[in-house]
Parts: C-alpha cells; structure tokens; sequence
C-alpha cells in the first residue's frame, strides 16, 4: 500500500516480484507470449505504478512446462513433448525464464523415479551447454511475423486487464470466481477439441499403432513404486523434530502468530520465529487456520459445457432421464480430491461432463479430508464417491474412504470410484480394497467414461465386471 514506505523502496520492492509460468506444446506462440508479458510489464510498472529504473522493471519469472500435456498413452513422446516446451521459455534472449523446472516423461503414469527427474535435468544442461543458445542476442528482435504476434497477445492482455480493472481489480476477480471459472472453460474447450479430432495429440488420437516402448517394458514399467516404509520414516523424523526442539518457544511462536493475525499485523517477522523455533508447516498452517478459517476457492464449474454431443450423450441422456422418472430424482456423484495434491484438472472435467450428461455433482474443490467427502456422500445421498488422485497415495486413500463408509454402514449403497495417476499394477490392489473402476489420462474419452459411471448405478454388479 501507498504511503508505507519511500518510492525507491517502492521501486526496489517492484524488482523483487517474480511470476510463476506455464509453458505449453505450441513453442512459436509461447515465445511470443513471453516477449509480450515482458513489454507489458515494462509498460506497466513504469507508466502504472512510476518504476522509473528499468531494472526494476524487467519481467522475472520461472517456468514449469506443461505437464498437463503429457500423455499414458505412448508416453516416450513426452520426452520430446517437454523438449519443445522448454524452447518457448528460453529460445528468446530477451523474454528467457530465470528459473526451468521441468517434468519427467511419465508423470502420466506415476510420480517419476529418481532416474527420471535426471533425464529431465539433463536435458536442461544439454540445451545450456552443449548448445550455443546462450552465445547470441536475442534472435528475434525485428521479425515482423513475431512482432505481429507479440502485438496481437498485448492487446488482447490489454482487453482482460480493462475487464479486471472493471470487476474492482484482481481480488474481486478471484472472490467472484471469474479467473477459475475462466480456467475451467479454457479446459474444458481443450478436452472436447481433443475429443472431436480438432487438437491432434500424437498417440491419443492420431497414430495410436506403434511399437511398445522399452522404457515401459522393464521390470518396473518405468514406474515409481512408493515405499510403504518411507511414511512411516516420515512421521518419526517429524515427531523427532519436535522432540528436541524447544517446545516453550515454539509455543510462544506461535501465540505470537495468531495474534499478529488476529490483529492484522504483519506475520512475517512472527513466521520468521516460528521457522527458528523448529515450528512445523503444519502447525504454522494450523495456526492460521483457526484465526481465519479454511479457505475454500470458487471450483469454477458451474454454468461450464463440453460442447460434447452425438448418439451416444443423447442415449445416455435417455438411460439418466429413465432414471430419474423411476427414481424421482438425478443419479448423484461427489466427486473429491482428497489430500494435498492440487491438481484439480480432471476433477473438474468429471464433474462438468457428469452435469453435461445428466447427473446432480457435488464438487467442493482441492485438498479435502476423506471424511468430508464420505460426510458429504452420506448427506448429499450420494450414488457415486469419484476420487482424483495424482500424489501416489491412492491405496491409502482408497482403503481410508472404505473404511468410512463401511463405518457409515453406507458401503453397499455408494460405489466408489478413482481416477488420476495410477499404475495398471495398482488396479488389482484397489479392487481388492473395493473401488469399482479406475480411470487414468489413458481414458481421455469423456462419455466413455460417463456411460461406464452410470452402469454402476444402474447395475453396480453387472458394470464392475
């Protein structure tokens, strides 16, 4: 805020700000919108917010490429996938990422090994030094072509900007659910161009035919398999900590933090002290848990459409209206994503297709404990449980919300279901447990996935076979 402190602390405080990138497939655009953000920020931190030093007015920023993009299917491609990614953010002297961090080729089938994130590392430090792309100024200063692009995505910044400008500036558009819901119609036109053909995803739905990858056929089918042990190693090395800390300070930390939250001052100088006094992530999270509550953000998925129609969502349409005649209301599904894992993609596509289809949705957003999503299931009458899961803890989730609903004694009446990054070898295990279908980015096909939820409702026996 204006008035706290001297312009140049201002201007020194400008040139501290970094922003956090996504990097996508389509390299040439993804340069172009580099150079745009950095004209664009030079343009408004001088003409904006008077940062006279153009230091301090260079666009910092790092980059994870685009996970999102990669593929089960054929997943060796992924390799090359991340390659040109990262040619977007670094190919440009002049809009280059600061910071690269880059997925691992199968992080669509598991969490990558260690092996893995190598690879990706070692890409990065051919591309710095075997090549010669740090060895030139910037290669695209007076194209025309690129020039007329970085343009054409300045003004159509300049447009969103105005709009947020108008809905009373970021914050309000946050709090209202514009940027999510915004979000999630960006996916959602992305999943049903794929669907229909109009996006070509090399392995998905073009060539599919090839020659099974050696990467996958080793004894572990390149997968990552955690280690039951390393939680448990885990929580002791936890409880450690806090046994030799100084429990009277850390207790003293953290009073001291609610109280600078309660009174609206600033807690940085109280987190500080309570990192020095040994508090936990956790604890420190806690804390300002009870002063302000659980945040729980806009999910962003009402009013959403795939645009995804033909014979067989229209006959799907019929079974669920059949449905809901006999029954007196709509097939219901929660679907949770429970843990720590933030990545909310596919849920939110489940639950957009299953409104699109016919069914009533219950989605309350990222980072939920199982028991709020059995609680919800049970009191939401719920048919369906479907679960998102990318973290690898998917056999401790699963037998967690068995147990509650068996607790519940609501086992028999609400199917469960999963879906993200789960290994095929885990499929087996999560039956046993009594989760009635897997889905993973394999099933990219959205109303295969719909008719083969609904099945369980309408014959649970018959669709688990």
């Amino acid at each position: 805020q204006r008035g706290h402190f001297s312009h140049e602390q201002f201007e020194r405080a400008t040139g501290r700000i970094s922003f956090f990138v996504n990097s996508g497939i389509r390299f040439i655009e993804e340069m172009c919108k580099m150079r745009a953000f950095g004209e664009l920020w030079d343009e408004i931190t001088e003409q904006r917010y008077g940062v006279k030093n153009p230091k301090f007015r260079r666009f910092r920023y790092g980059v994870q490429v685009n996970s999102l993009g990669l593929t089960e299917n054929q997943p060796e491609n992924n390799a090359w996938r991340i390659l040109l990614e990262t040619l977007g953010v670094t190919l440009s002297r002049n809009a280059r990422c600061r910071a690269l961090q880059l997925p691992a080729w199968n992080e669509a089938l598991s969490l990558p090994r260690p092996w893995d994130q190598q690879w990706s590392l070692r890409l990065q430090q051919i591309l710095a030094y075997e090549t010669d792309l740090l060895e030139y100024p910037d290669l695209f200063d007076g194209s025309p072509v690129v020039q007329s692009k970085v343009e054409d995505l300045k003004a159509l910044a300049r447009a969103e900007i105005e709009k947020i400008d108008g809905m009373g500036g970021v914050r309000s558009a946050i709090e209202s659910g514009y940027m999510k819901t915004s979000l999630v119609r960006s996916m959602a036109e992305r999943v049903s161009r794929i669907a229909k053909n109009e996006i070509t995803v090399v392995g998905v739905n073009k060539w599919q035919e090839g020659i099974e990858s050696p990467l996958v056929s080793g004894d572990d089918g390149g997968l990552f398999k955690i280690d039951g042990e390393s939680v448990k190693e885990t929580l002791e090395a936890l409880k450690a900590v806090r046994g030799k800390r100084d429990a009277e300070r850390a207790k003293a930390a953290l009073l001291s933090l609610k109280a600078a939250a309660k009174s609206g001052a600033n807690m940085m100088e109280a987190s500080v002290e309570c990192a020095l006094a040994r508090v936990t992530t956790g604890e420190w999270a806690g804390a300002l848990r009870e002063v302000f509550g659980e945040y729980r953000p806009v999910t962003g998925i009402e009013g959403q459409r795939l645009g995804l129609e033909g014979e067989r969502v229209e006959a799907l349409r019929k079974r669920i209206q059949r449905f809901t005649d006999e029954r007196g209301r709509r097939p219901r599904i929660v679907v949770g994503k429970p843990g720590l894992d933030g990545h909310s993609n596919g849920a939110e596509m489940i639950a957009v297709s299953a409104r699109h289809v016919g069914f009533d949705v219950v989605y309350s957003g990222i980072r939920l404990r199982p028991d709020e999503i059995v609680t919800s299931a049970i009191e939401e009458s719920a048919d369906v449980i479907g679960a998102s899961v990318l973290s690898g803890s998917h056999v401790e989730l699963a037998e967690q919300l068995m147990k509650l609903l068996d607790e519940a004694g609501a086992r028999e009446r609400i199917q469960v279901i999963f879906g993200g990054i789960i290994p095929q070898g885990d499929f087996e295990r999560l039956a046993q447990i009594g989760i009635r279908a897997v889905f993973t980015p394999k099933d990219y096909e959205l109303i295969d996935i719909m008719e083969r939820i609904f099945s369980l409702i309408e014959s649970p026996a018959a669709a688990a076979e």
